[in-house]
């Protein structure tokens, strides 16, 4: 038998629900295939990935139907097989009685149904449409931050069934990576869904760096998880390469904090991760703060002799840039 008389398999899913025995969730499974004297019927299999757990169904062609349409494309539909959202499956699709070579297979990934947003970055509002629910329960959609949970910013607001409209506006103060939607029915053990709008902007990540001029720390806290380190880098000039200092090296999944820093315009901020590298300065802007008396000693050589340094009796220096040599990178080192 030809292989090309089974031709398509498509699959989909579609809610069923019933008055007192609430919803469940159903894989279509649709066959195209050009009907042979010698078929007698189609076979549908699904397995669950995790629990190996198969179901089958079969449809049986007549002889008078076989002998009538023998040589036309007929479609046939399996609606039948109960599943669960985040369910993955393999299908399978066999003649009867089963041909050697003669069958189609897929896998397929139950998920469900997602609701649409749209960012308005310059009102800082994401407009979402949210879903029907099963059963004509309400809905509730939120705005949170993606930790190992996700943590509410703000009250969740409720769609009830009633409601004219299903579009929902929530405002929201920064664009980071981890700022998440969660929607979910308002029925029990309802499954979450979740989009992060922007998931790929990590701009504002870099931002968070405080200084406190009492202690002299200068400190990072990430406000998304975010794998990488952080180090202290010196850049002689706006726009130039930003030096690394030797030891600084931080890892960036926590805070980050170095003690006794003096607020020099040239030394700044290095975040590297797997997707680039973001230099910050925090000293370089006009009008900061300096301290009357640094504790940044700098000490240059070069082919003209030393150059003068400026001295100070002070504690043991806690950040001194060293430049060993003109022939050499200018490298300061903590």
């Amino acid at each position: 038998m030809s292989r090309s008389i089974l031709e398509a398999l498509t699959l989909s899913t579609a809610m069923r629900c019933a008055p007192h025995d609430g919803c469940s969730l159903l894989l279509r499974v649709q066959a195209s295939l050009t009907l042979h004297e010698s078929l007698r019927g189609l076979e549908a299999c699904s397995m669950s990935l995790d629990t190996q757990e198969t179901q089958c169904q079969s449809v049986r062609v007549s002889r008078a139907s076989r002998r009538l349409h023998v040589g036309q494309q007929l479609q046939v539909h399996f609606e039948c097989f109960e599943v669960s959202v985040a369910q993955s499956l393999y299908v399978t699709l066999r003649t009867v009685p089963h041909f050697c070579g003669v069958r189609l297979d897929q896998q397929y990934h139950v998920e469900a149904g997602k609701f649409s947003y749209w960012v308005d970055r310059g009102r800082k509002v994401i407009l979402v449409q949210v879903p029907e629910a099963p059963a004509d329960s309400d809905y509730y959609v939120r705005l949170c931050l993606k930790w190992f949970t996700c943590e509410d910013v703000g009250a969740p607001v409720r769609v009830t069934v009633n409601r004219v409209s299903r579009a929902v506006s929530l405002p929201y103060s920064r664009e980071l990576p981890c700022l998440c939607l969660e929607g979910w029915s308002a029925t029990p053990d309802a499954v979450r869904m979740q989009a992060c709008p922007f998931e790929n902007d990590t701009e504002a990540l870099w931002d968070a760096i405080r200084y406190h001029p009492g202690s002299q720390a200068l400190s990072w806290e990430p406000a998304c998880p975010v794998s990488g380190h952080v180090s202290l880098c010196w850049r002689p000039e706006p726009g130039a390469l930003c030096h690394e200092l030797e030891h600084s090296g931080r890892s960036a999944r926590g805070r980050v904090q170095y003690p006794l820093v003096d607020t020099q315009p040239q030394l700044c901020l290095k975040f590297s991760t797997s997707r680039g590298f973001w230099v910050r300065c925090p000293f370089e802007r006009l009008g900061f703060p300096v301290l009357p008396a640094s504790r940044c000693t700098c000490v240059t050589k070069g082919r003209c002799g030393p150059l003068p340094a400026t001295q100070q009796s002070r504690p043991r220096l806690s950040l001194q840039p060293q430049v060993a040599s003109w022939l050499t990178p200018w490298l300061p080192s903590w």
